[in-house]
């Protein structure tokens, strides 16, 4: 029984926050990426995604293999992966690959490097804006290299990779369904500091992170991802082995209207705290029908922010007051009380912050994890 121990939800190519290779794509390529996996197993198998191709995605080869360092992979760890018993495969426009399990003995924790030859032109690329970590390019076919001189082009978003399985034998995955909070937006790049992480290192369970930063519940974004209604899906509910989804979304669906510089809606929809908890007894509904308990969580504080106002503040009170109250969530858990400067609740504690008032830091998204650990 296979159990997905890692995940990245797809978007569709953009500039993005940073620079990325998601609009140019890939020719002629070797594209290395290395992720963290939260369950261990004798077996491992990748999930490619061409969700926002246009057109047939060659894939000439792939490869796993156990992390070194950097784009660096531990010699006698290369796997050759095949898909459907082929070295070579083609996704469909919008589709999905799921490849065949390789042999490789993985602990939970292990970073396992995936390395991807690109030999046709793909066009733009299926991606993950914010990885957080560091991706690597290079000519040709590396597809068998370990020492990684090769790969001399760097980037921090995940290209075409949505996820990694295990053959764990166990189906009690947590997925954190989320905005860039969830992402890990504000925590240290390259260091594994996401709350997802803290979460996973906490429980001992497989912790799937399924963040896009700047996503909302209700409405779609060019560079911000399907809005929530529409991923749940594809993002948690069809991954292996999920028994549980925490939900924290709505912070963008109420700040960007406060935020009037915010790029990808001008003005933004104002959206009201009915509206809000309609979309959340929508999610807890769909979950429910495939047998996944769900976990709410009330919003961070982000007084001080640019999505805060008078407005903001109205609406996002009364929404942690439902998911406190109404006992519709099959549990809650209080990150707004958990992350506030006592005596004004509505902010975070600056011991917590990132420093926009927004996000939490390293030390707040290890306080995150112990209040989810808590109700799990």
């Amino acid at each position: 029984m296979f159990t997905t121990a890692w995940t990245a939800s797809p978007q569709a190519p953009s500039t993005g926050f940073t620079p990325n290779w998601s609009q140019e794509g890939f020719w002629r390529h070797s594209l290395r990426q290395v992720v963290r996996v939260t369950a261990g197993g004798d077996r491992v198998r990748i999930r490619l995604s061409n969700a926002y191709g246009t057109s047939p995605l060659r894939i000439a080869g792939a490869t796993l293999a156990l992390t070194a360092s950097g784009a660096a992979v531990r010699p006698g760890s290369v796997r050759r992966v095949t898909f459907a018993g082929a070295g070579s495969t083609a996704i469909p426009a919008r589709g999905a690959v799921v490849g065949d399990a390789a042999e490789l003995a993985v602990e939970a924790g292990d970073r396992v490097t995936v390395t991807l030859h690109l030999d046709a032109v793909t066009g733009p690329a299926t991606f993950h804006a914010q990885a957080f970590a560091t991706s690597y390019r290079g000519a040709g076919d590396l597809l068998d290299d370990t020492g990684g001189a090769g790969f001399d082009q760097v980037t921090e978003s995940w290209y075409l990779l949505s996820g990694v399985d295990v053959r764990a034998g166990r189906t009690d995955a947590v997925a954190l369904f989320g905005d860039s909070v969830t992402d890990g937006f504000g925590s240290t790049p390259g260091a594994d500091r996401r709350w997802s992480d803290a979460l996973a290192a906490r429980t001992g369970r497989p912790v799937l992170n399924a963040g896009i930063g700047g996503n909302l519940l209700l409405n779609d974004s060019a560079w911000y991802g399907e809005k929530g209604l529409h991923r749940l899906e594809r993002d948690v509910l069809d991954l292996a082995g999920v028994d549980t989804v925490v939900v924290l979304l709505g912070l963008n669906d109420i700040g960007f209207s406060e935020a009037p510089a915010e790029p990808t809606y001008r003005p933004a929809p104002h959206v009201g705290a009915d509206e809000l908890i309609a979309g959340h007894r929508e999610l807890i509904r769909r979950a429910r029908a495939r047998g996944v308990r769900v976990v709410g969580a009330t919003l961070p504080p982000f007084g001080g922010s640019d999505h805060w106002g008078e407005r903001a503040a109205e609406v996002s009170r009364a929404f942690d007051d439902w998911v406190r109250r109404a006992g519709e969530y099959d549990a809650v858990v209080d990150l707004h009380r958990a992350l506030g400067r006592p005596g004004d609740p509505d902010v975070l504690l600056p011991a917590y912050d990132f420093g926009d008032h927004l996000h939490p830091n390293d030390a707040g998204y290890e306080v995150m994890a112990g209040a989810v650990a808590d109700v799990l």
